[in-house]
Protein backbone atom coordinates (compact mmCIF):
# COMPACT_ATOMS: atom_id res chain seq x y z
CA UNK A 1 0.00 0.00 0.00
CA UNK A 2 2.82 2.63 1.13
CA UNK A 3 4.94 1.68 -1.64
CA UNK A 4 1.92 2.21 -4.20
CA UNK A 5 1.12 5.61 -2.69
CA UNK A 6 4.59 6.77 -3.13
CA UNK A 7 4.57 5.59 -6.85
CA UNK A 8 1.46 8.27 -7.43
CA UNK A 9 2.69 10.68 -5.48
CA UNK A 10 5.96 10.79 -7.85
CA UNK A 11 3.88 10.42 -10.83
CA UNK A 12 1.93 13.30 -9.68
CA UNK A 13 5.16 15.02 -8.60
CA UNK A 14 6.58 14.92 -12.05
CA UNK A 15 3.99 14.84 -14.83
CA UNK A 16 4.58 12.42 -17.15
CA UNK A 17 5.41 10.23 -15.48
CA UNK A 18 9.66 10.77 -15.84
CA UNK A 19 11.74 12.54 -12.96
CA UNK A 20 13.84 15.33 -14.05
CA UNK A 21 17.56 15.08 -14.67
CA UNK A 22 19.83 14.90 -12.28
CA UNK A 23 17.07 12.26 -9.94
CA UNK A 24 19.08 9.33 -8.47
CA UNK A 25 17.24 6.47 -9.43
CA UNK A 26 16.65 3.35 -7.20
CA UNK A 27 18.29 0.76 -9.85
CA UNK A 28 20.09 -1.86 -9.03
CA UNK A 29 23.72 0.01 -10.71
CA UNK A 30 22.47 3.05 -8.55
CA UNK A 31 22.44 1.53 -5.39
CA UNK A 32 26.12 1.40 -5.02
CA UNK A 33 26.87 4.88 -6.21
CA UNK A 34 29.00 3.30 -8.95
CA UNK A 35 28.58 3.14 -12.97
CA UNK A 36 29.44 -0.62 -14.67
CA UNK A 37 32.38 -0.36 -16.99
CA UNK A 38 31.91 -0.57 -20.46
CA UNK A 39 32.00 -4.41 -21.58
CA UNK A 40 35.15 -3.44 -24.41
CA UNK A 41 37.10 -2.16 -21.28
CA UNK A 42 36.29 -4.89 -19.49
CA UNK A 43 37.39 -7.13 -22.56
CA UNK A 44 40.21 -5.11 -22.75
CA UNK A 45 41.54 -5.39 -19.72
CA UNK A 46 41.30 -9.12 -19.07
CA UNK A 47 43.35 -10.12 -22.89
CA UNK A 48 46.05 -7.35 -21.09
CA UNK A 49 46.00 -9.81 -18.03
CA UNK A 50 45.53 -12.84 -20.12
CA UNK A 51 48.91 -11.84 -21.82
CA UNK A 52 50.61 -11.19 -19.72
CA UNK A 53 50.51 -14.34 -17.46
CA UNK A 54 50.50 -16.16 -20.56
CA UNK A 55 54.29 -14.29 -21.09
CA UNK A 56 55.59 -14.97 -17.43
CA UNK A 57 54.01 -18.49 -17.15
CA UNK A 58 56.38 -19.41 -20.37
CA UNK A 59 59.20 -17.35 -18.69
CA UNK A 60 58.53 -19.46 -15.48
CA UNK A 61 58.55 -22.39 -17.38
CA UNK A 62 61.40 -22.07 -19.56
CA UNK A 63 63.60 -21.29 -16.12
CA UNK A 64 62.41 -24.34 -14.66
CA UNK A 65 63.19 -26.71 -17.66
CA UNK A 66 66.93 -24.94 -17.81
CA UNK A 67 66.54 -25.79 -13.72
CA UNK A 68 65.58 -29.54 -13.83
CA UNK A 69 67.84 -29.96 -16.94
CA UNK A 70 71.05 -29.23 -15.02
CA UNK A 71 70.41 -31.71 -11.94
CA UNK A 72 69.21 -34.42 -14.15
CA UNK A 73 70.53 -37.64 -14.95
CA UNK A 74 69.06 -38.53 -17.76
CA UNK A 75 65.60 -36.91 -18.65
CA UNK A 76 64.31 -37.82 -22.22
CA UNK A 77 60.46 -38.66 -22.87
CA UNK A 78 59.30 -38.15 -19.03
CA UNK A 79 57.36 -35.40 -17.60
CA UNK A 80 60.64 -35.43 -14.57
CA UNK A 81 64.27 -37.03 -14.70
CA UNK A 82 64.90 -40.41 -13.86
CA UNK A 83 67.54 -39.23 -11.02
CA UNK A 84 68.93 -35.83 -10.13
CA UNK A 85 72.56 -35.23 -9.31
CA UNK A 86 74.98 -32.01 -9.05
CA UNK A 87 77.62 -33.42 -10.93
CA UNK A 88 77.04 -31.75 -13.98
CA UNK A 89 77.83 -28.37 -12.00
CA UNK A 90 81.38 -29.76 -11.18
CA UNK A 91 81.88 -30.66 -14.73
CA UNK A 92 80.89 -27.50 -16.09
CA UNK A 93 83.14 -25.55 -13.46
CA UNK A 94 86.05 -28.06 -14.77
CA UNK A 95 85.05 -28.55 -18.90
CA UNK A 96 84.47 -24.55 -19.25
CA UNK A 97 86.99 -23.00 -16.90
CA UNK A 98 85.03 -21.07 -15.01
CA UNK A 99 87.48 -20.08 -12.36
CA UNK A 100 89.25 -18.21 -14.42
CA UNK A 101 86.20 -16.77 -16.52
CA UNK A 102 84.44 -15.60 -13.25
CA UNK A 103 88.04 -14.17 -12.84
CA UNK A 104 88.09 -11.85 -15.61
CA UNK A 105 84.48 -11.16 -15.43
CA UNK A 106 84.84 -9.18 -11.85
CA UNK A 107 88.01 -7.62 -13.28
CA UNK A 108 85.83 -6.35 -16.12
CA UNK A 109 82.55 -5.34 -14.40
CA UNK A 110 85.23 -4.02 -11.06
CA UNK A 111 86.99 -1.70 -13.52
CA UNK A 112 84.09 -0.71 -15.69
CA UNK A 113 82.15 0.43 -12.30
CA UNK A 114 85.16 2.22 -10.99
CA UNK A 115 86.24 3.98 -13.97
CA UNK A 116 82.42 5.15 -14.73
CA UNK A 117 82.02 6.85 -10.96
CA UNK A 118 85.35 8.46 -11.61
CA UNK A 119 84.67 9.82 -14.78
CA UNK A 120 80.43 10.23 -14.91
CA UNK A 121 80.17 12.25 -11.49
CA UNK A 122 82.14 14.90 -12.28
CA UNK A 123 80.40 15.28 -16.00
CA UNK A 124 76.89 14.51 -14.43
CA UNK A 125 78.22 17.38 -11.94
CA UNK A 126 78.90 19.65 -14.68
CA UNK A 127 76.08 18.99 -16.66
CA UNK A 128 73.93 19.70 -13.50
CA UNK A 129 75.27 22.76 -12.34
CA UNK A 130 77.12 24.75 -15.14
CA UNK A 131 75.07 26.58 -18.18
CA UNK A 132 77.06 26.82 -21.05
CA UNK A 133 76.11 26.72 -25.17
CA UNK A 134 75.57 23.13 -26.46
CA UNK A 135 74.55 21.67 -23.62
CA UNK A 136 71.17 20.03 -25.23
CA UNK A 137 74.00 18.54 -27.84
CA UNK A 138 76.29 17.94 -25.29
CA UNK A 139 73.98 15.82 -23.15
CA UNK A 140 72.17 14.01 -26.45
CA UNK A 141 75.72 12.93 -27.36
CA UNK A 142 76.27 11.75 -23.92
CA UNK A 143 73.00 9.54 -24.17
CA UNK A 144 73.72 8.68 -27.61
CA UNK A 145 75.03 5.12 -26.76
CA UNK A 146 71.73 4.14 -24.91
CA UNK A 147 69.46 4.88 -27.48
CA UNK A 148 71.47 3.09 -29.90
CA UNK A 149 71.45 -0.21 -30.18
CA UNK A 150 75.20 -1.73 -29.52
CA UNK A 151 75.75 -3.69 -32.56
CA UNK A 152 75.40 -0.42 -34.61
CA UNK A 153 78.78 1.18 -33.14
CA UNK A 154 79.96 -2.05 -31.71
CA UNK A 155 81.14 -3.04 -35.09
CA UNK A 156 83.02 -0.18 -35.89
CA UNK A 157 84.68 0.31 -32.40
CA UNK A 158 85.98 -3.57 -32.64
CA UNK A 159 87.01 -2.84 -36.49
CA UNK A 160 89.35 0.22 -34.78
CA UNK A 161 90.66 -1.82 -32.03
CA UNK A 162 91.53 -4.28 -34.02
CA UNK A 163 93.80 -2.38 -35.79
CA UNK A 164 95.56 -0.42 -33.28
CA UNK A 165 95.92 -3.93 -30.83
CA UNK A 166 93.40 -3.13 -28.39
CA UNK A 167 91.03 -6.25 -29.09
CA UNK A 168 91.24 -9.32 -27.23
CA UNK A 169 93.12 -7.59 -24.10
CA UNK A 170 91.58 -6.63 -20.85
CA UNK A 171 91.91 -3.17 -21.60
CA UNK A 172 90.06 -3.10 -24.79
CA UNK A 173 87.21 -5.11 -23.25
CA UNK A 174 86.43 -3.09 -20.32
CA UNK A 175 86.96 -0.10 -22.78
CA UNK A 176 84.30 -1.11 -24.62
CA UNK A 177 82.16 -1.58 -21.87
CA UNK A 178 82.78 1.73 -20.57
CA UNK A 179 80.96 3.42 -23.70
CA UNK A 180 77.21 2.64 -22.57
CA UNK A 181 78.50 2.60 -18.95
CA UNK A 182 79.79 6.01 -18.67
CA UNK A 183 76.61 7.65 -20.12
CA UNK A 184 74.82 5.32 -17.92
CA UNK A 185 76.04 6.83 -14.85
CA UNK A 186 75.95 10.67 -16.01
CA UNK A 187 71.98 10.20 -16.80
CA UNK A 188 71.24 8.59 -12.75
CA UNK A 189 73.57 10.84 -11.45
CA UNK A 190 72.20 14.57 -12.72
CA UNK A 191 68.63 13.98 -10.98
CA UNK A 192 70.58 12.84 -7.62
CA UNK A 193 72.90 16.12 -8.20
CA UNK A 194 70.12 18.62 -9.51
CA UNK A 195 68.35 18.31 -6.06
CA UNK A 196 70.87 19.13 -3.72
CA UNK A 197 70.66 22.43 -2.71
CA UNK A 198 73.05 25.20 -4.82
CA UNK A 199 73.09 27.09 -1.58
CA UNK A 200 74.91 24.89 -0.03
CA UNK A 201 78.49 25.36 -1.74
CA UNK A 202 77.75 28.84 -1.20
CA UNK A 203 77.35 28.09 2.71
CA UNK A 204 80.44 26.34 2.77
CA UNK A 205 82.22 28.82 1.32
CA UNK A 206 81.29 31.79 3.26
CA UNK A 207 82.54 29.32 6.61
CA UNK A 208 85.86 29.19 4.74
CA UNK A 209 85.56 25.90 3.20
CA UNK A 210 88.18 25.19 -0.13
CA UNK A 211 87.05 23.02 -3.20
CA UNK A 212 88.68 19.58 -1.27
CA UNK A 213 86.77 20.55 1.62
CA UNK A 214 83.57 21.05 -0.23
CA UNK A 215 83.88 17.83 -2.08
CA UNK A 216 84.86 16.12 0.64
CA UNK A 217 82.30 17.03 3.71
CA UNK A 218 79.70 18.40 2.66
CA UNK A 219 79.10 17.10 -1.35
CA UNK A 220 80.32 13.69 -1.35
CA UNK A 221 77.85 12.04 1.58
CA UNK A 222 75.01 13.73 -0.23
CA UNK A 223 76.28 12.10 -3.32
CA UNK A 224 76.90 8.13 -1.69
CA UNK A 225 73.18 7.01 -2.13
CA UNK A 226 73.38 7.73 -5.87
CA UNK A 227 76.81 6.64 -6.88
CA UNK A 228 75.82 3.27 -4.89
CA UNK A 229 72.58 2.83 -6.88
CA UNK A 230 74.34 3.74 -10.12
CA UNK A 231 77.38 1.37 -9.42
CA UNK A 232 74.81 -1.73 -8.85
CA UNK A 233 72.90 -0.56 -12.23
CA UNK A 234 76.58 -0.61 -14.00
CA UNK A 235 77.35 -3.64 -12.47
CA UNK A 236 74.47 -5.24 -13.51
CA UNK A 237 74.64 -3.91 -17.30
CA UNK A 238 78.16 -4.96 -17.48
CA UNK A 239 77.81 -8.43 -16.29
CA UNK A 240 74.96 -8.80 -19.00
CA UNK A 241 76.45 -7.06 -21.79
CA UNK A 242 77.09 -8.84 -24.62
CA UNK A 243 77.65 -7.64 -28.12
CA UNK A 244 80.17 -5.26 -27.06
CA UNK A 245 82.39 -8.03 -25.20
CA UNK A 246 82.10 -10.47 -27.84
CA UNK A 247 83.12 -8.36 -30.77
CA UNK A 248 86.00 -7.00 -28.35
CA UNK A 249 87.34 -10.25 -25.99
CA UNK A 250 89.68 -12.96 -26.90
CA UNK A 251 89.82 -16.37 -25.96
CA UNK A 252 91.29 -15.16 -22.18
CA UNK A 253 89.43 -12.31 -22.03
CA UNK A 254 86.10 -13.89 -21.98
CA UNK A 255 83.52 -12.78 -19.63
CA UNK A 256 80.72 -15.40 -18.50
CA UNK A 257 77.54 -14.23 -20.82
CA UNK A 258 80.61 -14.40 -23.77
CA UNK A 259 81.66 -17.99 -22.58
CA UNK A 260 78.24 -19.08 -22.20
CA UNK A 261 77.64 -18.31 -25.58
CA UNK A 262 80.66 -20.02 -26.58
CA UNK A 263 79.23 -23.20 -24.69
CA UNK A 264 76.33 -23.52 -27.05
CA UNK A 265 77.55 -22.61 -30.17
CA UNK A 266 80.81 -24.02 -30.77
CA UNK A 267 81.30 -27.01 -32.32
CA UNK A 268 82.21 -30.05 -29.79
CA UNK A 269 79.66 -32.42 -27.88
CA UNK A 270 78.94 -31.08 -25.06
CA UNK A 271 76.28 -32.39 -22.71
CA UNK A 272 73.18 -30.77 -22.66
CA UNK A 273 72.80 -30.91 -18.59
CA UNK A 274 76.50 -29.02 -18.09
CA UNK A 275 75.58 -26.08 -20.19
CA UNK A 276 72.23 -25.62 -18.42
CA UNK A 277 74.40 -26.18 -15.40
CA UNK A 278 76.67 -22.73 -16.58
CA UNK A 279 73.65 -20.95 -17.79
CA UNK A 280 72.17 -21.27 -14.23
CA UNK A 281 75.35 -20.38 -12.69
CA UNK A 282 75.18 -17.18 -14.52
CA UNK A 283 71.30 -16.25 -13.92
CA UNK A 284 72.30 -16.95 -10.19
CA UNK A 285 74.74 -14.53 -10.06
CA UNK A 286 72.89 -11.79 -12.33
CA UNK A 287 70.03 -12.32 -10.05
CA UNK A 288 71.78 -11.72 -6.68
CA UNK A 289 73.23 -8.45 -8.05
CA UNK A 290 70.24 -7.22 -9.76
CA UNK A 291 68.50 -7.94 -6.15
CA UNK A 292 70.92 -6.30 -4.42
CA UNK A 293 70.78 -3.46 -6.66
CA UNK A 294 66.59 -3.12 -5.89
CA UNK A 295 67.21 -2.27 -1.94
CA UNK A 296 69.23 0.72 -3.03
CA UNK A 297 67.44 1.93 -6.38
CA UNK A 298 63.61 2.03 -7.24
CA UNK A 299 63.09 1.01 -11.08
CA UNK A 300 60.57 4.26 -11.42
CA UNK A 301 62.91 6.57 -9.30
CA UNK A 302 64.29 8.39 -12.34
CA UNK A 303 60.85 8.67 -14.20
CA UNK A 304 59.41 9.99 -11.09
CA UNK A 305 61.94 12.43 -10.88
CA UNK A 306 61.96 13.98 -14.12
CA UNK A 307 57.80 14.04 -13.68
CA UNK A 308 58.81 16.37 -10.23
CA UNK A 309 61.05 18.47 -12.62
CA UNK A 310 58.74 19.09 -15.17
CA UNK A 311 55.75 20.18 -12.75
CA UNK A 312 58.09 22.48 -10.69
CA UNK A 313 59.02 24.30 -13.88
Amino acid sequence: MNSSRSAVEVHDAHPGGVPPAGTVSSGPHARHGKPSKPLGMRLYRLLVWSVMVFFLLNVLLMIATVATNSVATRWFGTPLPQGFTLHWYAQAWEDFQLAAILRVTVEVVGAVVLLSILFGVPAAYALARVQFPGKRVAMLIFLLPLMVPPVTYGIPMATVMYRIGLAGTLPGVILANLVPSLPFVILVMTPFIEQIDPNLEAAARIFGANTFRYFRYVLLPLLVPGMLAAGLLVLVRTIGMFELTFFTAGPGTQTLVVALYYAVFSTGVRASQSIDAMAMIYMGITLVWVLIALQFVSPTQLVSRVKEQRHEA
